[in-house]
């Protein structure tokens, strides 16, 4: 992907210049939808290991993970979505390779694939982001259902 903003945008720059390694940013998702695919973009190919969260499923290559992300116009990522690591081996090294130095708090999950588990994925819906693009709102915070604010919680 990184690569073909690359090719693309041959006269364009971005604030932030687009790398390996480093999330994509709204400017480059808006990029991509806006002026590139003039549409709804499916981002499925190799996102970088560094991007995603430990527990998405490391491809055989050892630099990329299982995962995608719709990303629709003026809106941006609506689903993201990945398969999970089902490798214990595997998942207890990227544990350690984020640094999430308190070890013990992730032994639960840990637990759930020590003596194996089956391939499973998951995905996420963001909904206010959905309701934005459904409805062409101009401002996310107008299609939050439930706002919050500070100290309110129980009240």
């Amino acid at each position: 992907m990184i690569s073909f903003l690359y090719k693309q945008a041959t006269t364009r720059t971005f604030e932030a210049k687009p790398k390996w390694g480093v999330a994509l940013t709204e400017e480059h998702l808006g990029y991509l939808t806006d002026e590139i695919c003039k549409g709804s973009v499916m981002i499925i190919h190799s996102y970088p290991k560094e991007v995603k969260p430990f527990y998405v499923r490391l491809n055989e290559d050892k630099k990329t993970v299982a995962a995608f992300d719709l990303v629709v116009p003026k809106v941006g990522v609506v689903i993201s979505g990945s398969q999970n690591e089902e490798r214990f081996e595997i998942l207890d090294g990227r544990v350690k390779e984020f640094g999430l130095t308190t070890k013990e708090k992730y032994e639960w999950y840990l637990d759930l694939r020590r003596h194996g588990t089956v391939r499973h994925s998951g995905i996420s819906l963001k909904m206010e982001h959905m309701l934005l693009f459904a409805t062409g709102l101009p401002d996310i915070k107008d299609a939050i259902p439930f706002h919050r604010s500070w100290g309110k919680a129980n009240n």
